[in-house]
């Protein structure tokens, strides 16, 4: 199995492991370490290995500006190094002048005079040098903005040049970075010589489609199963840079025919992928519900996210636990607060001191909330339903996105396992299965006190909104019932080989 992060974190790439390692699979995991050298670990019957990438750097950030900024320093550290000697200088002009100060004391006028005027030089010296370091300054950070943001009319031009030109292609000029990973895990999967790869996501699958061209050279009749977790033409991109969605769209479209079989997260993206690639086959919808089983197995363990809030079980509680970003509208959850008295809000998140959480922090301290808002870290995939089960609410509060619109997310299936009420903003799928099964209430997106209304509807009458779980609904939201999907897609490949 490939995927591009670090598995921590993972739910649906964590249980694929475990679960096929349990269906008697030999699992290997390869996932992306940030440190320097290789990490391994355990995964239930799995061995993950974390494999070092090393981060590149595009070709224009390399470049010399001599077009747009003649006067930029090259890329490199000597703009810092530069920055940082011009403020030495004026240290050291600032100490020789308070040690002037000082001895001055026991001098008479003309000395001090003299001393000072004979620093007059060195200050003037500085002082141009000063300048003209900073304006140099000034022109290297224009020229990493507008490299960065690539909006000038050059930009644009050469942007669709490539593009043209390349066709899918183009990647390898938009992102060389994804060689990176090429470069990292490629000689890995080589050595293990695997039967079956199984390619997480869009990035994973260029990885993969070598890989098996490569085996089969060789003679070996390997398979690839490309699962995508979303449908990437609607992703909101993960870098501002306007080069890199292209160049994984791009990416895509070259490998996704390697593919033997695809599987993906709903009905709606498997239609779309089916339409956009002409595949021969509907992708297998694998849901990334639960592991009903393994949170039994970890009940013991659970820590108690009302006491990691510190408070008592009956006070009005609603939570968020996923991934904190800006378009997952967790600013609108805070935003609510001052609409719900006495309701606190906890946000589950992976890296709760990163830069967003820490502006919903300074958000909720602005409105005068911030005794109402807890920032959580994960726990373990096997023990999130049981942990967010002592809340009152679980809050999906996506704003419009296209595969926001499509998907039945991670989280919905999280809540609902843990019996809990769900507002959902009024995103296509998830609105509709909550308007369909009663188990919440609709709110429209980026409308905090429309969100508030929600919330108050629930905790009006919690009884009956949670009544609709003991009526079956869960059955089929299990794992168990999507690894099975799973493993079938891997036995039908290798139906017949050894």
């Amino acid at each position: 199995m490939l995927v591009q992060n670090g598995v921590v974190g993972d739910s649906r790439v964590q249980k694929q492991a475990e679960s096929a390692a349990d269906a008697g699979w030999d699992v290997v995991l390869l996932g992306r370490s940030r440190r320097r050298g290789e990490e391994r670990w355990a995964l239930g019957g799995a061995q993950v290995r974390l494999l070092p990438v090393k981060a590149t750097r595009q070709p224009y950030e390399v470049r010399g500006g001599w077009l747009r900024a003649p006067l930029a320093y090259s890329p490199g550290p000597r703009r810092n190094q530069r920055e940082r000697q011009r403020r030495a200088w004026h240290a050291s002009i600032a100490e020789i002048k308070a040690r002037q100060a000082l001895e001055g004391r026991d001098q008479n006028a003309l000395a001090r005079a003299v001393r000072k005027l004979a620093l007059l030089p060195r200050r003037v010296a500085v002082k141009i040098a000063g300048k003209w370091i900073r304006l140099r300054i000034r022109q290297s950070d224009r020229l990493r903005d507008g490299r960065s943001e690539m909006d000038s009319v050059l930009d644009r031009f050469t942007n669709r040049f490539w593009a043209r030109t390349m066709g899918h292609r183009v990647w390898r000029r938009f992102d060389p970075g994804l060689w990176e990973l090429e470069i990292a895990f490629g000689k890995v999967i080589d050595a293990l010589e695997p039967d079956l790869i199984h390619a997480n996501d869009f990035q994973m699958l260029g990885v993969g489609a070598r890989a098996v061209m490569r085996q089969r050279a060789r003679g070996r009749n390997v398979k690839l199963v490309w699962d995508a977790h979303e449908y990437l033409p609607g992703m909101k991109p993960w870098v501002k840079n306007p080069r890199w969605h292209p160049a994984q769209v791009a990416h895509e479209l070259e490998y996704a025919s390697y593919a033997d079989a695809v599987t993906t997260v709903s009905e709606s993206v498997a239609e779309l992928l089916r339409e956009r690639h002409g595949l021969a086959e509907l992708p297998t919808v694998v849901m990334n519900v639960p592991d009903a089983d393994g949170c039994q197995g970890e009940e013991e363990n659970v820590p108690d996210l009302r006491a990691s809030c510190g408070l008592s079980p009956e006070v009005p509680l609603m939570v968020y636990s996923g991934a904190a970003a800006p378009q997952r509208g967790l600013a609108d959850m805070v935003a609510a607060l001052p609409y719900l008295d006495g309701v606190h809000c906890a946000l589950v998140v992976g890296k709760p001191e990163s830069k967003f959480p820490k502006e919903l922090v300074a958000q909720a301290q602005e409105l005068g909330v911030a005794d109402r808002l807890h920032v959580i870290p994960y726990v373990p995939h096997g023990q999130v339903v049981p942990f967010l089960s002592s809340a009152d609410i679980g809050v999906i509060p996506l704003h419009h996105y296209m595969n926001h619109e499509i998907a039945l997310i991670t989280k919905f299936f999280e809540y609902s396992h843990a019996r809990l009420p769900i507002v959902v903003t009024d995103v296509e799928a998830m609105g509709g299965m909550v308007r369909a099964t009663r188990q919440g209430e609709v709110c429209r997106a980026e409308d905090p006190e429309d969100l508030a209304r929600a919330a108050k509807a629930i905790l009006g009458d919690p009884k009956a909104y949670r009544s609709v779980y003991e009526a079956g609904l869960l059955d089929e939201w299990t794992w168990r019932a999507q690894a099975d999907r799973l493993h079938s897609v891997y036995r039908r490949l290798l139906d017949g080989q050894s």
